[in-house]
């Protein structure tokens, strides 16, 4: 890495080093150090997109960026289908604005189904199955219905569809795909889906939503380079490369190590010393393909296991720690695990967002 991205490692004394140029515009960019919008609605139509297959940590993602926002909010949200929970980029469960799911599908979701072709045989699904099971689905869900995840399944199974193993998820996954379903707020550990026919149509061209997907990506995300919007957006690289040049003359180009990275031409605010409790999918680490900047090549181990992502302490920018919640009804407590020991004045540091994540939930906080 170039001199731009500083020093990963965390100081002997426990603090963390300065935040870098590229830290410091994404957590501008992206909400965490600067807060500008008002409700969870602004905070994903601004992001475009945010990973979701975590639910309790993707309202989370929502609830930081928002000063004062609760989980009832977030889930009054949802419940309200302002925005939606379903399968998206990277064929990966993603929460987006409603005026946002059909434009965004259209333009990805052909690739992502072409892309499951494999795995579709695997499991035995073939295109018949997939049509009919797509009928049966979004009957069930007509006159404005929602039914949750496993009365879905149990009515393919009693119209003689196997959803055994992973077929459920994958069949359920190709109605979303296909603008059919989407989901709303989750009880207990089932998403509620109902029919994305209630939703805005999609009013893009496909040349407009190209454009609109990487000026969402770069002025939210930025620094970025062109390999990380490929990754996050699940365009190929020829029509991401079509969607940055369409929107190049809104960016600022930066050369580090002879790569280019786009960013929106903004003053970002100091994050030196700030300190925030991530969840773990969350996009400030997730976004990239490249995530060096913030987080030491050594460290991920320690947060990336068997495709899950640990919540993480980020101080200035970097990842220096892991962190965990346990919920009960009077309380919930925060457990830290950081990769170093940390200096008092860090520590400190860290109890204003322990604070946040304990208001967001309603409920006093214990730190360990």
């Amino acid at each position: 890495p170039g001199a731009a991205f500083g020093n990963f490692d965390v100081t002997e004394q426990g603090v963390p080093m300065p935040p870098t140029p590229i830290t410091q515009h994404r957590l501008h960019n992206q909400q965490i150090t600067q807060h500008t919008l008002a409700s969870p609605v602004e905070v994903v139509r601004h992001l475009g997109a945010l990973q979701g297959q975590d639910y309790p940590g993707v309202k989370w993602s929502i609830g930081l960026r928002v000063p004062g926002c609760t989980d009832a909010d977030v889930e009054q949200a949802l419940a309200k289908h302002a925005i939606v929970r379903t399968w998206l980029l990277r064929g990966t469960l993603h929460i987006a604005a409603a005026e946002d799911v059909r434009w965004m599908l259209a333009l990805v979701a052909p690739r992502l189904i072409a892309g499951n072709a494999r795995r579709y045989q695997q499991l035995e699904l073939d295109e018949p199955t997939l049509m009919r099971s797509n009928d049966i689905l979004a009957r069930a869900l007509q006159d404005g219905q929602e039914l949750d995840r496993r009365a879905l399944l149990a009515l393919l199974e009693d119209h003689g569809i196997s959803t055994e193993g992973q077929r459920g998820v994958y069949l359920l996954q190709r109605a979303s795909l296909d603008g059919l379903i989407g989901q709303g707020v989750q009880r207990g550990q089932y998403g509620i889906f109902f029919a994305l026919d209630r939703l805005p149509p999609a009013t893009l061209s496909r040349e407009e939503a190209l454009a609109e997907m990487a000026r969402r990506y770069f002025t939210t995300r930025g620094p970025a380079t062109l390999q990380d919007f490929v990754w996050w957006s699940s365009l190929t690289t020829p029509d991401a490369r079509a969607a940055l040049d369409s929107v190049r003359g809104e960016l600022i180009e930066e050369k580090i190590d002879g790569v280019s990275y786009w960013r929106a031409d903004i003053s970002p605010t100091d994050s030196d010393g700030f300190a925030a409790l991530l969840p773990g999918f969350d996009e400030y680490l997730l976004a990239y393909q490249n995530r060096r900047a913030m987080l030491d090549p050594s460290h991920a181990p320690l947060i990336q296991r068997g495709g899950m992502f640990a919540p993480t302490i980020v101080i200035g920018g970097r990842v220096v720690g892991t962190w965990q919640r346990t919920v009960r009804k009077r309380g919930v407590t925060v457990a830290l695990s950081p990769f170093a020991p940390l200096r008092e004045d860090v520590l400190q540091a860290i109890k204003r967002p322990v604070q946040q994540y304990g208001d967001f939930l309603g409920l006093p906080v214990e730190v360990h």
